[in-house]
């Protein structure tokens, strides 16, 4: 295991309580040990953890367990008055904005672990960059059952939106109509989760970030009123971000 496995072993020790606030960890000998790898691997794991506020090293007292058990705080549930206003993301202080697809790819697995709608023909990666002033700051990965990528709107004749290849002239649906609505998708509610975690190998590389830097990561799944699951999108950002939610009253 590297420093980044060791430290997501622990994080989710923590978050699940089996080191309560205020507890130690193991010395980093004893992780060294307990996972077979060099001190220095096991002081960098727990370094991972520090940075992420979870921890707290003192060499006299050894690391100090800082966060709590994990807790989800969920604001309610919202639909947008007006999608022709929804802005899915913009810079913070001005600079101009971009995107661009830079994968696209079918499996045969599913990515994620979710009661999928359709598994016929596998699963479509889309890996999108968003960028302000050419510069990387957000990596964007959508995930969809082959069956729901291949649909088309209505009267299309070309490649579907979903499939298309990286390069092509992007597709949108008319002003105020969702993705999913033009495209015949049938998802009837979105799920959020927003985490601070270290970030995937994939959005480190493309942000131009060291491997296992700490990020936000935004996930989004769509089901459909059945509840399965439709598309999946994870949107990964550095920390000095911001993620934000209008409530409309």
């Amino acid at each position: 295991m590297n420093a980044h496995e060791i430290a997501a072993t622990l994080r989710s020790a923590i978050a699940a309580g089996e080191y309560p606030h205020g507890t130690k960890l193991p010395t980093i000998r004893q992780t060294a040990e307990l996972y077979g790898v060099s001190h220095q691997t096991a002081a960098s794991a727990y370094s991972v953890l520090a940075v992420l506020g979870m921890v707290r090293t003192d060499r006299r007292s050894g690391t100090t367990v800082t966060a709590g058990q994990s807790a989800d705080a969920h604001l309610g549930t919202f639909v947008p008055p007006d999608l022709t206003a929804a802005e899915a993301w913009k810079p913070t202080s001005g600079g101009a904005a971009s995107e661009e697809t830079t994968l696209v790819r079918q499996t045969e697995d599913a990515p994620m672990s979710l009661p999928w709608a359709s598994t016929e023909g596998g699963f479509v990666e889309r890996t999108r960059i968003r960028s302000v002033d050419g510069v990387p700051v957000q990596h964007k990965l959508t995930v969809l059952p082959y069956a729901v990528a291949s649909l088309k709107p209505e009267g299309h004749d070309g490649i579907p939106p979903m499939l298309a290849p990286v390069g092509a002239a992007p597709m949108k649906p008319p002003a105020g109509v969702r993705v999913s609505d033009w495209l015949g998708w049938n998802s009837a509610r979105t799920a959020c989760t927003i985490t601070a975690e270290p970030m995937s190998p994939e959005a480190c590389a493309a942000l131009g970030l060291p491997e296992g830097a700490p990020g936000f990561r935004v996930q989004a799944v769509a089901y459909d009123p059945e509840g399965h699951a439709v598309f999946a999108t994870v949107t990964t950002a550095p920390l000095h971000h911001r993620v934000t939610l209008d409530i409309i009253g």
